[in-house]
């Protein structure tokens, strides 16, 4: 299951999400204990200069996430953060009392990623959800405008940057809190202008992969999903509670430029459905300018060094031995599948000339 355990949820924890996701009303209620309480906790921290991972899922943004936060400086959502994403402080405090030790076991994409209670994961799309549910369409997703004016958008700025500054305090100790705040978030691809208008200083990582081998595992996992949505209402439900539209049943893709014209008479089940929809959003990515390409298979490859000169670009602290447990985390890429399946020549011929032209731009060479 895509941000929880791969295990079956018991009784009392599908009842503790329920009542977690059940009102508004109550989260705002509970958003106001955890300030009243625990504000102190957070007070020294900061939210400048934020790391987003984002792109069409299946590029590595997990992994990459999986390797950035193992540098001490770095802080994320972790799985402990469920159900009660809104209020992070709040439920540690007491959700501390049940902690069990994390083990580790492969998340429900089976695609060999081993996940823990400790593991970072994509959350943040909860907070987004809460104050713009408006661009979420049963069909699809809309790209946003860069800038809002009215007082949602007020409001959720300062909560945003709260919620950071909390993220950070509970991932790092000490009377001074200098962590920085690091997201995965597949979704944040619909909203750069928006990132960047709110937070000028942070840095959004764009993962690029092959094309057609990236086409092929979002296929694969589409109709993984396919199957355990219909199988598992609860797995259905848990994901769109946390704003996962990515794959299955719930698929909502992002209206890219061009995207209805590529997938025109395309099903999801088909891979050149996928091979469409990467298209119209790299092209949609190749004509901006405030984002840093990553290209995830040179990543793979580079090792300690890599992420060394990732860290330097990126202006993230971190030692040899530090690089060298990030690193860790990476295995060189599988075997290419490109020759066991079939894709419109036309549509490979288009991704791989914006392929291409993306290399190019990537922070690692």
């Amino acid at each position: 299951m895509t941000g929880t355990r791969t295990t079956p949820y018991s009784r009392i924890d599908r009842a503790i999400h329920k009542l977690a996701f059940s009102s508004s009303t109550l989260q705002d209620m509970l958003n106001d204990v955890e300030h009243s309480l625990f504000s102190k906790s957070w007070g020294s921290a900061s939210a400048k200069k934020p790391i987003f991972i984002t792109s069409l899922p299946r590029a590595g943004t997990t992994v990459i996430l999986e390797s950035l936060y193992r540098l001490p400086s770095l802080a994320a959502h972790t799985y402990r953060d469920m159900p009660f994403i809104l209020t992070p402080v709040l439920w540690h405090k007491v959700a501390r009392i049940f902690y069990s030790k994390g083990t580790h076991r492969e998340r429900a994409h089976s695609d060999g990623l081993l996940i823990s209670e400790d593991s970072p994961e994509a959350f943040e799309e909860v907070l987004w959800k809460k104050y713009f549910n408006q661009y979420y369409t049963d069909s699809a997703m809309e790209l946003w405008p860069a800038k809002f004016h009215d007082d949602a958008d007020k409001e959720f700025v300062t909560f945003f940057h709260e919620h950071m500054k909390k993220i950070i305090s509970l991932r790092q100790s000490g009377d001074v809190i200098n962590g920085r705040y690091i997201s995965k978030n597949n979704a944040n691809i619909s909203r750069l202008g928006y990132l960047k208008n709110i937070f000028p200083q942070a840095q959004i990582i764009i993962p690029l992969r092959h094309p057609v081998e990236h086409a092929i595992s979002l296929w694969r996992q589409h109709m993984n999903f396919l199957d355990k949505h219909i199988s598992d209402d609860f797995t259905r439900q848990y994901m769109e509670d946390i704003g996962h539209y990515e794959f299955g049943v719930l698929h909502r893709p992002i209206r890219f430029p061009g995207l209805a014209t590529l997938t025109h008479n395309l099903d999801s089940t088909t891979l050149d459905y996928w091979l469409g929809y990467w298209i119209s959003a790299f092209e949609y990515l190749s004509g901006r300018q405030d984002i840093s390409i990553l290209s995830y298979e040179t990543l793979c490859q580079s090792g300690a060094d890599g992420i060394l000169e990732l860290c330097r670009q990126l202006e993230i602290d971190a030692s040899e031995e530090d690089a060298a447990n990030a690193a860790s985390v990476f295995h060189a890429p599988p075997a290419s599948r490109v020759s066991t399946h079939t894709a419109d020549v036309r549509l490979t011929k288009r991704a791989l000339e914006t392929y291409g032209l993306l290399r190019e731009r990537c922070l690692l060479k």
